[in-house]
């Protein structure tokens, strides 16, 4: 077997971060990680809130506005501002996008078995499902759109769809699965969490309901994600979970106005992605997207791991665990702990039946050797 290329350290990567030391964070894509100046930056925020709360309570809707334009310019120079919303995280912007939705008795919802269980579970609450089986050994995004196509029934009038899948790292919802969709009148709703900051054009394919996080590969505070809403019409019809006194001034601002909650996440949230552009973004994507590939081929090589059809790009990489491993959520979070607490090393472990998996990411903090730490103890772990 060909050894992997040894990805190089991206210049002062970790001195961004306040990470431990001691741990090897191997798993950026579930909570992220906030850079040392988007920490800065969130805490001038707060120490102006405390300093004048009047007045920094007043102006944060006109201040939460402007930070959203500076956000939709970095995600496409011709969006639109006021066709997306800051919301707290993608489940917040799937409840809203869900709730709009215009559904008589008898409609129904298409989700698949890769999406996230919250986003599937509001799904739920709204129509009945139709679920769609994806097989993590699909080869490719042509096979994954016509599974998913194969999938719609008379009833299907909205369909809810990964843009990039947790467990598995692909792409779901494509461009050209979205424009089948639209073909056939389904409403398309599209759970992005993974897709800001990772991907160049993250509103590819125009969805009609788009919702990010921007706290994962966006270098935003915690609790900052984005929904977008492509039609004006369907803007109307989004309602805040709760009113607010800005309830009158209609979407976007109506989503925003949060009373006295913390606003410097979101108020934060443009520097994360202008220092993205300041490290070059297109070299941070190619960088990570490396260091995960070398991740991933050196778990090949443990016993029994079986690496995933991947798309090219991404910095997240899956393998499938050997047979009886990780089978149930009980059993992949208990080895999530275990490597955790034996390997001090934080990865994902997703459950699947027949064997769940590993998924490893690569970030700008993250060193081979880390990687290659993972590969030589976990076989023991796994018996």
């Amino acid at each position: 077997m060909t050894e992997p290329t040894t990805p190089s350290a991206f210049p002062g990567g970790a001195g961004l971060f306040r990470l431990d030391p001691d741990i090897a964070h191997l798993n950026h894509g579930s909570f992220g990680a906030v850079p040392i100046p988007v920490q800065d930056a969130q805490r001038a925020l707060r120490e102006e809130a405390h300093a004048d709360p009047d007045a920094f309570f007043i102006e944060a809707p006109d201040r939460v506005a402007a930070a959203r334009a500076r956000i939709a310019a970095h995600l496409d120079p011709g969006a639109d501002p006021d066709g997306m919303a800051f919301v707290s995280n993608a489940t917040e912007g799937a409840n809203l996008a869900l709730a709009a939705l215009t559904l008589a008795d008898g409609d129904e919802i298409l989700v698949t078995d890769h999406g996230y269980g919250t986003v599937v579970e509001a799904a739920a609450r709204r129509a009945p499902l139709t679920r769609v089986a994806l097989d993590p050994s699909l080869p490719d995004e042509d096979a994954v759109r016509e599974a998913v196509l194969a999938g719609l029934t008379p009833r299907t009038k909205a369909a809810v769809l990964d843009h990039i899948s947790s467990p598995t790292a692909r792409v779901i919802a494509s461009p050209r699965l979205l424009a089948d969709l639209a073909e056939r009148g389904i409403t398309t709703v599209v759970d992005g969490a993974h897709s800001l900051g990772m991907l160049a054009d993250p509103l590819a394919g125009r969805a009609d309901f788009w919702f990010g996080n921007l706290h994962k590969w966006g270098y935003a505070p915690s609790g900052s994600a984005i929904l977008a809403v492509a039609d004006p019409a369907r803007r109307a019809r989004i309602r805040p979970l709760v009113p607010s006194w800005e309830d009158h001034r209609g979407f976007p601002r109506s989503v925003e106005g949060r009373a006295t909650v913390d606003y410097t996440g979101w108020l934060a949230a443009p520097e994360g992605l202008d220092l993205l552009a300041r490290l070059d973004a297109a070299k941070v994507r190619a960088h990570n997207s490396a260091l995960a590939g070398y991740g991933a081929a050196l778990l090949a090589e443990v016993p029994g791991l079986v690496p995933l059809p991947y798309t090219e790009g991404l910095a997240l990489r899956s393998l499938r665990l050997p047979p009886g491993t990780a089978e149930t959520q009980e059993g992949a979070r208990a080895l999530r702990e275990e490597i955790a607490a034996r390997l001090r090393i934080r990865v994902l472990v997703w459950p699947w039946p027949g064997g769940g998996g590993i998924r490893v990411c690569g970030q700008i903090y993250n060193r081979p050797e880390e990687y290659e730490r993972l590969a030589a103890g976990l076989p023991a772990l796994l018996g």
